[in-house]
C-alpha cells in the first residue's frame, strides 16, 4: 500500500510514537510525507519515506494531488484541533479529496492504531 503520514506541529511526537512501533508494519510499505514529519520519522526510525515539501508550503497540496491521481491508498494525518492552522484551507481540501476518493484517514493514533491492525 502508499501510505502517506503528516502530522502537525504539536502531534509530531505522537507520530513518531506511532511509526517506532509500528515500525516494521510500516516498512512493508510504500511511504509518503509531508517533509518536516517525513524527516523526523526517519530520524527517529531509519524507515524509506519518500518527503515531499512542508504542510505549510504545499506539502499538504502535493498529497493530496496523489490522492486525486491513485497514488495513495491510506493517510495516517495526525491533526491538532485545538490550533489555527495558518493553510487550513489546504488541510481542508486534502480531508475532502480523502472522502472523494475514498481514501481512509485517519486523523488520530487511536484510528490510526485501529486501521493499522488490518495491515498486520
Amino acid at each position: 500500500m502508499k501510505i502517506a503520514l503528516i502530522a502537525h506541529d504539536k502531534m509530531k511526537a505522537e507520530m513518531i510514537d506511532f511509526a517506532i512501533k509500528y515500525k516494521d508494519i510500516l516498512k512493508q510499505h510504500e511511504l509518503v510525507a509531508t517533509g518536516t514529519t517525513g524527516h523526523k520519522v526517519i530520524a527517529a526510525t531509519g524507515l524509506n519515506i519518500r518527503c515531499f515539501r512542508s504542510g505549510p508550503l504545499g506539502g499538504d497540496q502535493e498529497i493530496g494531488a496523489r490522492v486525486a491521481n491513485g497514488d495513495i491508498d491510506l493517510i495516517f494525518f495526525f491533526r491538532d484541533p485545538l490550533t489555527a492552522q495558518p493553510h487550513e484551507p489546504d488541510v481542508s481540501a486534502l480531508l475532502r479529496l480523502s472522502d472523494v476518493y475514498k481514501i481512509p484517514l485517519a486523523t488520530n493514533s487511536s484510528t490510526a492504531e485501529f486501521i493499522i491492525q488490518t495491515l498486520k
